[in-house]
């Protein structure tokens, strides 16, 4: 098989997860294609290094994350986009599916990035400390701060509905 077979199959394989991830990044769907055909692209670039990697996905997942983080550094992510297109509604629940999407959106990027990795990507601490190249007691204290914000807002959520 060649290296080109070999990495669309990969991208294949695995483009819908990534997708998932950088929508859960970001809140938008077109933003989020955008960051995986990045993400895709620059593999594509290095993919004979990257091959070498122990774990391919993990290294794919790094590029999106640096590609997110690079476009929310960059002047043009402050444009806004009027109507943001809803995730298709193909989950078990969709009404909490969005409802912890929005409370995810209330995080700053960086913790947002540490609560995503280790709870919908399963990475461990070292894993998301490796990615994010930050040490692992700020991956620690950031995901337990960042846990309470999202059960305020969670319970918040719930209260406006009930109260």
């Amino acid at each position: 098989m060649s290296a080109d077979d070999e990495f669309a199959e990969f991208a294949t394989a695995h483009a819908e997860r990534l997708r998932t991830t950088a929508f859960m990044l970001c809140r938008d769907w077109h933003l989020a294609q955008d960051l995986t055909q990045t993400a895709l692209t620059k593999l594509y670039l290095s993919w004979r290094k990257a091959v070498q990697a122990d774990n391919l996905l993990a290294y794919t997942q790094k590029i999106l994350l640096r590609s997110y983080l690079d476009h929310r550094r960059r002047r043009s992510s402050t444009e806004s986009t009027p109507g943001v297109l809803a995730e298709p509604a193909y989950r078990e629940n969709p009404e909490l599916r969005l409802t912890m999407l929005d409370a995810l959106g209330h995080l700053p990027e960086r913790d947002r990035a540490i609560v995503i990795l280790r709870y919908f990507e399963d990475y461990s601490v070292e894993q998301v400390a490796d990615v994010l190249e930050v040490p692992v007691g700020v991956v620690k204290s950031q995901t337990r701060r960042s846990l309470s914000k999202l059960r305020e807002l969670l319970a918040a959520d719930q209260l406006a509905l009930f109260g």
